[in-house]
């Protein structure tokens, strides 16, 4: 069999969706907190296999469609087996309906993602991104959880309704931006996108972890607010809209 570049950012999707079934695994073992991590994990190796791709030039159908499959499981599967093992096990169907969201929308978000891409590369993503869902989720796990078992408190309260606003976010079509790439063209395209993301990764480290829940929760609201400015900009500035729509259809035609 023939060795090609498509190999290496394979092999990162590959220890993405081994990391989806050990968390799975761990939450089944009531190893929640190790769940999540692993969870985190996954996610920084599917950065990588993009990155990887980029760099080899091997971006194809097949690692789009890999990629996908593998998110299924670390960030839908997964994300859903956490939550009801931390708390939606006491609920009964209710719980098994709420825990699944995560699956299932994810699932939709990412089929609509895969018939939607044009290229290999995107400005924005459509909807919450399902990695950002499930770090958010594992956020809230372990900044919330007593001794990564359980959850504890009035933050219980808390668990049901997130799952459920993350997973229709997911499935909406408000805008977020996408990860900012680690090269001097990402430098020089969106260098805002590139700092602030850095300053948040030195921000979870220096305040060790007790940011990570907040900067995720920032992230995730940073789509409904987006379109909470645009939907005033356009009544203050009717002609904007035009102006926002002839740029979209020029986009779809390059």
């Amino acid at each position: 069999m023939k060795m090609t570049r498509a190999v290496v950012p394979s092999l990162f999707t590959v220890l993405n969706m081994l990391c989806g079934f050990m968390s799975i695994t761990a939450s089944a073992s009531h190893q929640l907190s190790m769940a999540a991590w692993l969870i985190i994990l996954g996610a920084a190796f599917d950065s990588i296999d993009g990155l990887m791709a980029r760099l080899t030039k091997s971006s194809s159908a097949f690692g789009v469609e890999f990629d996908s499959l593998s998110d299924v499981v670390s960030f839908g599967a997964a994300p859903s087996m956490l939550v009801y093992q931390f708390h939606l096990h006491t609920w009964g169907g209710i719980g098994v309906l709420i825990g699944a969201m995560p699956l299932v929308f994810g699932g939709i978000r990412l089929a609509r993602f895969n018939i939607q891409l044009v290229g290999f590369t995107k400005e924005y993503f459509s909807g919450l991104p399902i990695p950002t869902q499930a770090m958010t989720i594992c956020a809230f796990a372990l900044t919330f959880s007593g001794g990564g078992t359980r959850l504890t408190g009035w933050h219980v309260d808390l668990l049901a309704p997130l799952v459920i606003i993350l997973s229709l976010l997911m499935v909406t079509t408000l805008k977020y931006d996408t990860m900012p790439e680690f090269s001097q063209r990402g430098l020089r395209e969106h260098p805002m996108r590139l700092s602030l993301f850095i300053l948040a990764c030195v921000i979870i480290v220096a305040s060790q972890g007790k940011a990570f829940f907040p900067i995720m929760l920032a992230i995730v609201a940073s789509g409904p607010l987006r379109w909470v400015v645009k939907y005033f900009r356009r009544l203050l500035h009717p002609s904007e809209k035009q102006k926002e729509e002839d740029a979209e259809i020029s986009r779809l035609d390059v």
